[in-house]
């Protein structure tokens, strides 16, 4: 994450623990909603998801996960998620850092990664890689203009490139699309 983006992120969340109305737009749960559709099983041991938020896809996701841990760079989205998803675990962590460890059959990256800039993305994916190479990963991508250095394809398209096995397209609409590598064993 770049400090300008963190700067940005911060900024957002100073007045507001929902600054992209995850809990009332239409638009955000229906992309919620083809997230969790988007999942190969119906359900998991352990879920990671990084870059969290205020935890409302959290909400969606943790009912099919044993276990559920989500990282966010925001102090206050993390409040935010904590009272979303009391079972769940989340973490305030930056990136790059240290991601947790776990045994994480699930890896979600739901619109965080044009918050990096590409030597993070790049760390990222082979961190990923290596500390979960049997894992689910699914990536949603933002199509519009993000605001920042990059956009949500590119940085996609840095992340698999620095990443073992290839995500597959999955769901692609006007504002978004989902990419999903299957856990290793998993067929689809």
């Amino acid at each position: 994450m770049t400090a300008v983006s963190l700067e940005k992120l911060n900024a957002l969340y100073a007045t507001n623990d929902d600054p992209w109305n995850f809990r009332t737009s239409r638009y955000e749960q229906a992309k919620f909603a083809a997230t969790r559709a988007a999942l190969s099983r119906a359900s998991y041991h352990a879920a990671l998801e990084i870059g969290c938020g205020n935890g409302e896809l959290a909400r969606v996701l943790a009912p099919c996960c044993a276990r559920y841990d989500g990282v966010d760079a925001v102090a206050t989205a993390i409040t935010a998620a904590r009272r979303a998803v009391p079972d769940a675990r989340f973490q305030h962590l930056m990136w790059p850092g240290r991601l947790p460890r776990g045994d994480y059959d699930l890896v979600v990256l739901s619109e965080v990664l044009y918050f990096m800039d590409a030597e993070g993305i790049a760390a990222l994916a082979q961190t990923i890689d290596a500390q979960w190479p049997k894992a689910e990963i699914l990536c949603v991508t933002y199509l519009g203009d993000t605001g920042n250095a990059l956009q949500g394809e590119d940085a996609l398209e840095l992340f698999q490139g620095n990443f073992g096995r290839k995500l597959a397209p999955i769901t692609s609409t006007e504002g978004y699309r989902i990419d999903r590598r299957m856990a290793l064993g998993d067929s689809a």
